[in-house]
C-alpha cells in the first residue's frame, strides 16, 4: 500500500522507519508509466496546459509525467516533506521546475478556489483519507469539464478468503467495484471509465525494489523489524491471495448534465452507474412502468442469465439525486456476421420522468464504459430522430443488416472508435431476443 499522504511524526520510529524503506523508491505503490499514460489518454481530451492536482503524490512519478508528457502545471501535494524535496529537485534537473509546485498539506484540505484543476490525479493515495471523503473534497476543487483520475483497492470476488478479509478489515476495509461506483456517484461522478491495474504493476514495477531496500535494511534500526514484518505480510497477502482483490484506476467526471433539445432543461441532473443485484427490481419496475406487457422485462432476465449474452457492467441504471432508478440502458453481446458486437437495448424511463434526461444519462452511461472496455461496434433498433445524438447513423452505411425487415433509418449502429474496422454483415441477436 502507498503511504504518501501520512505524516511522519517525529516520535513514531515504525512509522520513520517505514519512510525510511520507501525513500528513493521510484513508486510507493503497485503502478506503472503505461498505467498512467493509458489513464491520461483515457481521460482526455484536456487543454492544451492542463492545471493539475496530484493529490499524495509521493516521489511524483505521475507529476512528472503529467508535467512531461500533458504539459501540464501540477501541484504536487504530500504530508511527508522529503518527498517533496526530493520531487522539487527531480523537476529542476529535467527543468520541469517552472510547471511543478510542491506542497506540505492534506490531500483532502487544500487551501485552493473552487475550479482550480482540469485534471486531479491519486494513484495509490486516496486510501489515507478514504475514497468518499477525498471524492468529496475535490468535487469542488475540478473545473468544468475537468476530470478526475484516481486508483483505490477493491474486491474483485463476492467472498473473499478469511485471511485476506480480515487482514483488509484491520488495515482498510475494502469494497466492490459496484460500492465503490454508487459513491462515486453520490460524490456527485458519473464514472467514465474503469479497469484494474496488470499484476505487472505489483511484481515488476512496485514490489521488487521495495523487497530489495528491505534486504538491505538494518534490522537493528527503531521500528524497522515492525516495518519490515508488515511489508512482509503485505507482499505474502497479495502472493495468496491476490485474485481477490486489486487496485482498480477509476476515471470520474463531475455531473455536468447538458440537456437534449427535447428534454425539459428545468429538470436535474441525472447519475448514471452500472446495476447491482439490489438494482434488479427496481430495474423490473423501470421497464414494466415504460412497456405495455412484460416482454422487455422478462427479456432482461434471460439476457441476465445468458453467459454468452450478459457483459457486467454494460447495464446501466440512472438515478435521481434521491437514489430513486428512474432510466436504463443495456448493452448485451451480439455479433455480425460471428464478429463480435453490441446491442442498445432495452432502454427505458419511468413514464413520470420521460424527456427530463434520464434516459439519455442511462444510454451515455454504457457507452462510455463500453468504449473503456475496448469495445467498439453498437448496434441499436430504434427512433431515428433520438439516437443520432449519440452518434448513430444507419447501419447499412456499415454494409450491416438486420435478420429481419425494418425500415433503414431505424436500424442504427456506431463506432466507439473511429480509427477501428468495423465488420459488414447480417446481425445475429442473443436468443433472448427471439429473432
Amino acid at each position: 500500500m502507498n503511504n504518501n499522504d501520512t505524516p511522519a511524526p517525529g516520535g513514531d520510529p515504525v512509522t520513520q522507519a517505514f519512510f525510511t524503506l520507501h525513500h528513493g523508491l521510484p513508486r510507493q505503490g503497485p503502478g506503472s508509466d503505461a498505467t498512467t499514460r493509458h489513464a491520461l489518454e483515457m481521460a482526455g481530451p484536456l487543454p492544451e496546459h492542463p492545471r493539475g492536482l496530484d493529490a499524495g503524490c509521493g516521489s511524483g512519478r505521475s507529476t512528472l509525467l503529467l508535467a512531461e508528457e500533458a504539459g501540464a502545471h501540477v501541484t504536487a501535494v504530500d504530508l511527508h516533506q522529503p518527498y517533496l524535496d526530493s520531487l522539487a529537485a527531480e523537476a529542476a534537473r529535467r527543468g520541469l521546475g517552472d510547471r511543478i509546485t510542491v506542497v506540505n498539506c492534506s490531500m483532502d484540505q487544500l487551501p485552493v478556489p473552487d475550479h482550480s484543476f482540469d485534471v486531479i490525479w491519486a494513484e495509490g493515495s486516496v486510501y489515507t483519507v478514504g475514497f468518499d471523503v477525498a471524492l468529496r473534497a475535490w468535487r469542488r476543487l475540478l473545473a468544468p469539464g475537468g476530470v478526475l483520475v484516481v486508483t483505490e483497492i477493491e474486491w474483485t470476488v463476492p467472498s473473499p478468503a478469511a485471511p485476506v478479509r480480515a487482514y483488509w478489515d484491520a488495515a482498510y476495509p475494502l469494497r466492490t467495484h459496484a460500492a465503490n461506483a454508487k459513491a462515486a456517484q453520490a460524490a456527485g461522478y458519473r464514472l467514465h471509465a474503469h479497469w484494474s491495474l496488470p499484476e505487472s504493476d505489483w511484481w515488476d514495477e512496485y514490489y521488487p525494489p521495495l523487497t530489495q531496500r528491505m534486504d538491505r535494511a538494518d534490522p537493528q534500526h527503531p521500528g524497522m523489524p515492525q516495518a519490515l514484518a508488515a511489508h512482509r505480510t503485505e507482499i505474502d497477502m497479495r502472493r495468496e491471495h491476490g485474485s481477490d482483490y486489486d487496485y482498480a484506476v477509476y476515471i470520474l467526471r463531475p455531473h455536468d448534465h447538458t440537456p437534449d433539445s427535447t428534454e425539459d432543461e428545468t429538470m436535474t441532473t441525472w447519475a448514471a452507474c452500472s446495476e447491482t443485484t439490489e438494482d434488479i427490481p427496481a430495474i423490473r419496475d423501470i421497464l414494466f412502468a415504460a412497456f405495455p406487457t412484460a416482454l422487455e422485462a422478462d427479456i432482461v432476465d434471460a439476457l441476465r442469465a445468458d453467459p454468452k449474452a450478459w457483459i457486467d457492467g454494460l447495464s446501466m441504471v440512472a438515478a435521481a439525486p434521491d437514489g430513486t432508478a428512474t432510466g436504463y440502458a443495456l448493452l448485451t453481446r451480439c455479433h455480425v456476421d460471428g464478429v463480435p458486437a453490441l446491442a442498445l437495448a432495452p432502454c427505458a424511463v419511468l413514464p413520470s420522468a420521460q424527456r427530463t434526461g434520464a434516459g439519455s444519462a442511462a444510454i451515455r452511461a454504457a457507452l462510455d464504459a463500453a468504449r473503456a472496455m475496448g469495445e467498439n461496434l453498437v448496434l441499436v433498433l430504434g427512433h431515428a430522430d433520438y439516437y443520432p445524438r449519440f452518434g448513430f447513423t444507419p447501419a447499412s452505411r456499415f454494409g450491416i443488416h438486420a435478420p429481419f425487415e425494418v425500415p433503414d433509418e431505424a436500424m442504427m449502429a456506431m463506432a466507439l472508435d473511429n480509427t477501428r474496422t468495423v465488420s459488414a454483415g447480417t446481425i445475429q441477436y442473443p436468443a433472448a431476443f427471439g429473432v
